[in-house]
């Protein structure tokens, strides 16, 4: 069966054989492990990891694709096919009646919502021990940036405060089809016991986070005058001996942490 790829779905197929055992390799699988595979398509990818876990929920927004999933999981038994849309998937509620381990997820997820679906995993780190996607390469530089950066901003603290990013590998556009403009990179993000920084309010922490970024050319001082008394900011600058025009792509995830718990 021929399935061409939907746009409005944001459909990329993998089509190089060698990525896809080269993702496979990439990924810390372990028989007993249980795998969420986000966007499934075709299950070439499916059937590999199949080969080397306990388990593999199959998850696929497209009906016509399940139909084709079926028929190519046929003779395997430990592949779960499941119709749903990740970003309305519980699943906190479907993993924790399904297992007492955590699980760990795999996907090649659409472009247009990749920060969308890594939020919506994130919410749910309880039952997620580590996450692999392949994604845009310019978005991945951001989940993975450091201060100084250009590529550092609100996302990149918000991904790093739950986990462990990395770039594991980088794939040309020509690996899919239809054929995508831009390269895409294979990362990783392991979720740590606990946050990566101790914050009193995580609302505020990210409030903080969220206003120092929204326009970056300012200086942190003017990004927060109508957050923090001007008063109190300069107390901070001055304690960690931070000129008073910083900018928020200057401050490490910790720096934020004391800010925040400081106001």
């Amino acid at each position: 069966m021929h399935i061409k790829p939907k746009k409005s779905l944001g459909q990329n197929f993998l089509v190089d054989p060698n990525i896809r055992r080269k993702i496979v390799a990439a990924c810390e699988f372990y028989p007993c492990d249980i795998i969420l595979e986000i966007g499934s398509g075709r299950g070439e990818l499916t059937r590999l990891i199949a080969d080397r876990v306990s388990k593999v929920c199959a998850l696929e927004i497209d009906p016509q694709l399940c139909r084709m999933l079926k028929d190519a999981s046929d003779g395997l038994a430990n592949i779960e096919i499941i119709n749903r849309d990740i970003l309305k998937f519980d699943l906190t509620d479907y993993f924790r009646k399904a297992t007492q381990r955590k699980i760990k997820v795999v996907g090649n997820i659409p472009y247009y919502i990749s920060s969308e679906i890594i939020a919506h995993l994130l919410r749910h780190r309880a039952v997620i021990d580590k996450i692999y996607l392949t994604v845009q390469k310019e978005f991945a530089a951001r989940v993975c940036a450091k201060p100084g950066s250009k590529d550092y901003g609100a996302f990149s603290c918000f991904a790093q405060y739950y986990a462990q990013a990395k770039v594991l590998f980088h794939i040309k556009n020509t690996s899919f089809s239809p054929v995508p403009k831009v390269d895409s990179s294979f990362l990783s993000l392991a979720i740590t016991a606990q946050p990566q920084v101790k914050v009193n309010d995580e609302r505020l922490f990210f409030k903080v986070i969220r206003q120092s970024f929204n326009q970056r050319r300012k200086t942190l001082r003017n990004s927060l005058r109508n957050l923090a008394p001007a008063e109190k900011l300069a107390g901070f600058f001055t304690s960690r001996n931070l000129g008073s025009n910083i900018r928020p792509e200057q401050l490490w995830l910790s720096d934020f942490a004391d800010l925040a718990n400081c106001l």
